[in-house]
């Protein structure tokens, strides 16, 4: 098969013995959309003040430039993968590519708090066209033999991401080149986006269309739903001083949450494709992991965004000196990531370490930003943050392996796009809770009291964290082993290498 620029495309079904030849080129177009996700996941934390002094709007303002993404991305993931089944994964990510590209350039244009809003919401949810059809691409272009390789370069992509986003981000608005300021952060994704379209019509697989999978619109619609009347009401209720609506629109979102449980269960019965797989929640692995999961990310990005808020609103860091001061604690997530590895024979207890090293890094930075008060300067954060994300990636790396060892082969597809979908969501909550609980206490204190505030709630999310690892399994199950019967070995006391995970985990 020959596509329209005269480059040979993938002629044989996968599996075949002679491999796709552009398998290496498509791999880094799929990384290139990859960056994109991570960059634009990160760099509104250090951009929402000098994005607010621009363009206007309230403090919930801030709180949205981040939750409208991650909401939208969480809401968007749940179907994204099932999209390119039915409509064939090169024309999805190409489309993904395109609309993310568009809304990247409409969050750079943007006059108004509301436009940046909506064209941030754009770019969540073609992200989450995009990002499920590159990892499904590449299970079938590379061998075996070859994937381990394939995705174990997203773990240097991610932790250079990681690292220098917040740098750049800060980089750029410093710069202010030609006076685009805080716009250059989304502007700078139109070449990769070009880049990821170009290059996906290019490089990537032609795949026939599936169409074997019916779309449960009803149930994205409700998780939608629920997920909205859950996260509008904590970031807007604090600007109407808790308003009566704030807390019936917080009840709504628990109950559209239930319909939708109901409604799944009643659609597996029938014999139709649910969304999400009901026998999953009936496993106290993944129920626990689901649990564990929301909490835990709702606590790093919340721990993000207020530590950014502070040093440049309390401390009068630049945008580039507040990137900068972030910077080991990505370095100790880097660490943890590669590390984990070596550590993955000792299971949840790696978890459990982790929460103990994150808890003793967070003691450290209150005891440093209280002791050295407006003064504290990035050097003197180093040691804690260092140690605080260390204990983040100790949490993260085996986070994915852990949860799927509790679930059935034939569920590993719906409880992966679960999990990352509650990954995004955990990341939306973060902004409201976090930021909320932030700018409740700024009314009565200042800005380092507002931080502490914040950093003791973090130690109480990873008290119920700790808690919630006991229910997963001891050991992640080793690739393809299951129980009798198809059913997993949870809480098998033998030591096993865990599944390798090539699911988007944004950080």
């Amino acid at each position: 098969m020959t596509d329209a620029v005269g480059l040979t495309t993938l002629a044989k079904p996968p599996g075949a013995a002679e491999p796709y030849r552009w398998r290496w080129v498509a791999l880094f177009v799929i990384l290139a959309a990859e960056v994109m996700d991570l960059l634009d996941s990160l760099v509104t934390n250090i951009a929402a003040p000098a994005i607010r002094q621009d363009i206007g709007g309230g403090e919930s303002t801030i709180q949205w430039l981040g939750a409208a993404y991650t909401l939208a991305m969480a809401i968007g993931l749940i179907t994204g993968g099932r999209l390119g089944d039915i409509f064939g994964r090169r024309r999805m990510f190409m489309l993904g590519a395109a609309g993310f590209t568009l809304g990247s350039l409409a969050c750079g244009v943007a006059q108004e708090p509301w436009q940046l809003i909506a064209a941030r919401i754009a770019q969540g949810l073609l992200g989450a066209v995009m990002l499920p059809q590159g990892l499904g691409i590449m299970k079938e272009i590379f061998s075996p033999s070859e994937q381990g390789t394939a995705f174990g370069l997203f773990g240097p992509v991610m932790g250079l991401s990681t690292v220098g986003g917040p740098i750049l981000a800060g980089w750029l608005i410093d710069a202010d080149f030609a006076g685009t300021g805080w716009r250059m952060i989304f502007l700078i994704n139109i070449p990769l986006g070009l880049f990821a379209l170009i290059g996906g019509r290019v490089f990537l697989p032609a795949q026939a269309e599936g169409r074997t999978v019916r779309l449960d619109l009803v149930g994205a619609l409700l998780a939608a739903l629920g997920a909205a009347t859950v996260i509008y009401p904590l970031v807007q209720g604090r600007e109407h001083d808790w308003p009566l609506w704030a807390f019936a629109l917080l009840a709504v979102g628990v109950a559209v949450f239930g319909v939708f449980g109901w409604y799944e269960a009643r659609r597996k019965a029938t014999g139709a494709d649910p969304l999400v797989e009901p026998s999953l929640f009936a496993k106290r692995g993944f129920s626990g992991g689901m649990v564990l999961g929301l909490i835990f990310f709702t606590a790093m990005t919340g721990f993000w965004l207020t530590f950014s808020l502070y040093t440049q609103l309390g401390l009068h860091y630049s945008p580039l000196k507040s990137g900068l001061a972030g910077v080991p604690a990505s370095i100790g997530m880097v660490i943890a990531f590669v590390t984990s590895q070596a550590l993955q024979r000792f299971g949840r207890k790696v978890m459990h370490a982790g929460l103990l090293v994150m808890l003793a890094g967070v003691l450290g930075l209150m005891y440093t930003l209280h002791s050295q008060g407006a003064g504290v300067t990035p050097w003197q954060t180093v040691p804690a943050l260092l140690v605080t994300g260390l204990g983040m990636g100790l949490v993260m790396a085996p986070f994915f392996g852990m949860v799927l060892a509790s679930v059935d082969t034939h569920e590993t597809g719906s409880a992966s796009g679960t999990l990352t979908a509650v990954q995004q969501l955990g990341g939306a909550l973060g902004s409201a809770i976090l930021g909320t609980v932030f700018f409740e206490r700024l009314k009565t204190a200042d800005f380092a009291n507002a931080e502490q505030l914040t950093l003791w709630f973090e130690i109480g999310m990873m008290a119920v964290v700790f808690a919630a690892i006991f229910l997963l399994p001891k050991h992640a199950r080793p690739e393809g082993a299951e129980g009798a019967h198809g059913e997993s070995a949870e809480g098998a006391d033998a030591p096993a290498e865990p599944r390798k995970e090539g699911e988007h985990q944004a950080v």
